[in-house]
């Protein structure tokens, strides 16, 4: 799938291993990156959810028709996604929404 961000902030946490370290930990970090890469290699959610990649799910109430995969607990990777046909992801935040 192809990824969009939700604001510069997050595109250089998600894209810049450094950044994610300094602001989250090397652990943190290592998870961003390797969710970032799962999604990219998925061709679509419903497939994510299907093989449960990073435990993806949907989110209810305030948050519908946004999802989330698990990174190092309690945090997770928010992202929406746009369009049916080609999909794509927008990741929106990375928030403890618990």
């Amino acid at each position: 799938m192809k990824i969009e961000y939700n604001s510069r902030n997050i595109e250089k946490i998600c894209t810049n291993a450094s950044a994610a370290e300094k602001k989250y930990g090397s652990e943190m970090a290592k998870k961003i990156q390797l969710r970032i890469d799962q999604i990219r290699a998925s061709d679509s959610v419903e497939q994510m959810i299907q093989f449960h990649i990073g435990r993806c799910h949907p989110l209810t109430g305030n948050r519908k028709n946004q999802y989330a995969v698990d990174l190092v607990h309690p945090q997770r990777l928010v992202f929406k996604k746009i369009g049916d046909e080609i999909q794509i992801v927008n990741i929106l935040e990375i928030i403890d929404y618990h």
